[in-house]
């Protein structure tokens, strides 16, 4: 059994009382990976940018 389907299986089984609680504890989950995620892109495009920002990138991509 994958670990999703174990998640499914538990979730059926919780008491009703329990589900409001339990869904905002996945939407914190998916908050906080969306967070990593931004942050993430940002610290990188500092890193990205001295990379791009050059004159022989700016030539190979002047068509465009």
């Amino acid at each position: 059994m994958t670990p999703k389907e174990s998640l499914l299986e538990e979730i059926e089984e919780i008491p009703e009382a329990f589900v409001p609680e339990v869904l905002k504890f996945i939407e914190y989950l998916k908050y906080k990976h969306q967070q990593e995620m931004l942050q993430t892109t940002l610290l990188s495009q500092s890193k990205l940018a001295k990379d791009w920002s050059t004159p022989s990138e700016d030539e190979a991509w002047q068509n465009l």
